[in-house]
């Protein structure tokens, strides 16, 4: 097989949306923090949400992005909070997928505590193959060949081959 054609886990996004500011955020972005080890960065309402109390500008959660040996790490652990099984729609069409985890008390290293209360997270899986470069880059920029593209049949099958995931 050609190098340049194999799947990697370029980055692993983990979000937690609590809804207001506060005391509520402040928590959830130290279990973030705990669980990913990265310090976290603050998402902000895009738009006035009076029925929900929110005001654009507001601070309502939090993420993280991890690269390299941490993300696939935390894919591993993560998947097994899961127990291993993904739905085919849960993939879109360039090979990125996307998965809950309901609890944050899941994850090893955390327990509950009735003053924290439980949250629960996003995690954003992003696949891609070596050669990416030429898409992004400022200078010489050059659309990706379709070869080098990420399908969704590329992706369950990478993720069915190397993390052990059953595809439903």
């Amino acid at each position: 097989m050609n190098p340049m054609q194999g799947l990697y886990v370029d980055k692993v996004v983990i979000h937690m949306g609590v809804g207001e500011s506060g005391d509520k955020l402040v928590k959830a972005e130290n279990i973030v923090k705990e669980i990913s080890g990265q310090s976290t960065i603050r998402a902000f309402a895009k738009m006035t949400q009076p029925a929900f109390g929110v005001r654009k500008g507001q601070p309502i959660g939090c993420r993280v992005t991890l690269r390299g040996a941490r993300a696939e790490n935390f894919v591993r652990t993560a998947l097994g909070i899961v127990e291993n099984t993904l739905s085919a729609s849960q993939f879109d069409a360039t090979g990125n997928f996307s998965f809950g985890i309901e609890e944050h008390t899941d994850f090893p290293n955390q327990s509950y505590d009735p003053m924290i209360g439980i949250y629960g997270m996003d995690v954003n899986v992003v696949l891609e193959r070596k050669g990416v470069r030429i898409a992004r880059r400022s200078i010489q920029k050059r659309k990706l060949p379709t070869k080098q593209r990420v399908t969704k049949a590329d992706a369950t099958a990478y993720m069915a081959e190397a993390f052990n995931v059953e595809v439903i």
